[in-house]
């Protein structure tokens, strides 16, 4: 029979990697994610990968964030020659962020071997180059939502809404082997349905076989009206105390739905602060496909932009500045009152962000807002676990900024909303619960246990199973 390989995001968040092999001899693989959080997690990026990239019929990928698409480029470096396919909108999105992954890798090889040189070491390689990205990009197939294809002998693709970000898709696998079908339901990143841009995740009744995501596999979201009144008072406190507002946010999904939210308060005159930065090149960029793919958008909220005549993200907000260059970005720190700054990365892993932290962070009056999930290991998460200090550009910053976490902004699916998607499947299939941390799987498992007497598996980093 066709097996299934669990590679990544297997008892933990990212690195979401599946390998289908048919005794057909069709290989194809489901994702293609880096590890990101923990240095040991990052590490494995840089190791071969458990396959040959060579034997592989295509690859599927769910949708553009990193942690879904960011090791392609190594994957084509290291001899994938196949199709790479995905929705419209995710193919523009990956250029944008998989060529900006590469000038990091370039630029972060290029700052080691600067010191590895000087101690007399061996020069090290980037993970991936830009030429590599390129190639890879040249291998793109687009499909629309609903148009089942044949990928690979004996394997038909048909992408679903996901509602996490604009391009986002469930994937549904049908798998004939030896005159056998066997239909493979992979959830990728289930959206939150109160996104103010996304549609819901579609519903799906059929599949021999679905892996759950369960990153909140352990609680629910506060309700969205409660997270945007927070957010208000959070505001209006800043602006009394006389500080500034940092944002760490993810470029692609939770940038689009910050501006809309704060372009909402800005229309009710609920926004007392004269100035919104967005800090981060490639969500400007990221903007800019956003606006050029509305249809996309979840229809009430299109329909509302075009009656506006919002035909820009950024028309929302009047007050938002876009700052492209470093030089724009420098100019932001001698602001230091009255500035709501949006600034990458989302868990402060690199990025404008820890610069901003080095001028804010430690004055008593600015506030840090963290609109979303932060992973283990990573400078976010530290944050919110109440650290006194941080080492931001090799100095020692104290955490003297009020610290908020937002519950409701999360563009992946809550518990609750995880439960009610899987039971509309009919026929119980085997359920297999990946990217999330193993606790939070447990958590999930038993209420999946308890509500539906439904029994979810929880896999092992490299388990195979028949499909």
């Amino acid at each position: 029979m066709a097996l299934l390989n669990f590679l990544g995001a297997i008892r933990q968040v990212t690195g979401s990697c599946y390998l289908i092999e048919s005794r057909d001899g069709a290989k194809v693989l489901l994702e293609c994610g880096m590890r990101q959080g923990r240095r040991e997690d990052e590490e494995g990026n840089s190791s071969g990968f458990p396959f040959n990239p060579a034997e592989l019929s295509a690859v599927v990928v769910s949708h553009a964030h990193i942690d879904h698409t960011g090791l392609l480029p190594k994957l084509v470096a290291d001899g994938f020659r196949g199709p790479i396919f995905a929705t419209e909108v995710t193919c523009d999105l990956m250029e944008l962020m998989l060529l900006d992954s590469a000038h990091i890798q370039e630029k972060d090889a290029e700052w080691e071997n600067k010191w590895r040189l000087r101690q007399g070491k061996a020069a090290v390689k980037p993970l991936y180059t830009v030429a590599d990205t390129e190639r890879m990009l040249g291998q793109r197939q687009a499909l629309n939502y609903g148009q089942p294809t044949e990928i690979a002998p004996g394997v038909e693709l048909t992408y679903h809404e996901a509602g996490h970000i604009l391009g986002s898709a469930i994937v549904e696998l049908v798998v004939q082997d030896h005159h056998i079908s066997r239909r493979l339901v992979f959830s990728g990143d289930l959206g939150n349905t109160c996104s103010p841009l996304m549609r819901s995740p579609a519903i799906l009744k059929q599949a021999d076989l679905v892996m759950l995501e369960s990153t909140y596999g352990d609680r629910d979201h506060r309700c969205s009206q409660d997270t945007l009144d927070e957010l208000a008072e959070i505001l209006q406190q800043a602006h009394r105390d006389g500080g500034n507002v940092l944002i760490p946010s993810f470029a692609v999904g939770r940038t689009q739905d910050l501006i809309y939210y704060l372009g909402q308060f800005y229309q009710q005159g609920r926004l007392p602060q004269q100035a919104v930065f967005l800090d981060s090149p490639m969500a400007i960029r990221a903007n800019a496909i956003y606006s050029r793919h509305h249809e996309y958008f979840d229809p009430e909220q299109h329909a509302m932009l075009q009656k506006n005549g919002i035909k820009r993200i950024e028309d929302w907000l009047p007050i938002l500045r876009c700052t492209p260059t470093p030089e724009e970005s420098m100019a932001i720190n001698r602001i230091k009152s009255g500035a709501i700054i949006i600034a990458g990365s989302g868990m402060c892993t690199g990025g404008r962000i820890v610069h901003h932290f080095k001028h804010n962070l430690w004055r008593e009056e600015c506030h840090l807002v963290f609109p979303g999930f932060q992973a283990k290991g990573t400078l976010g998460r530290s944050i919110v676990d109440g650290i006194d200090t941080v080492k931001v550009l090799h100095q020692r910053i104290a955490v003297k900024a009020k610290v908020h976490t937002l519950g409701g902004f999360s563009a992946h699916a809550g518990q609750s909303q995880l439960v009610d998607w899987v039971k509309n499947f009919d026929h119980r299939p085997e359920l297999y619960l990946v990217h999330g941390e193993f606790e939070k799987m447990q958590i999930l498992q038993q209420r999946l246990r308890d509500e539906l007497h439904w029994e979810a598996n929880i896999p092992e980093p490299g388990e195979q199973i028949a499909l």
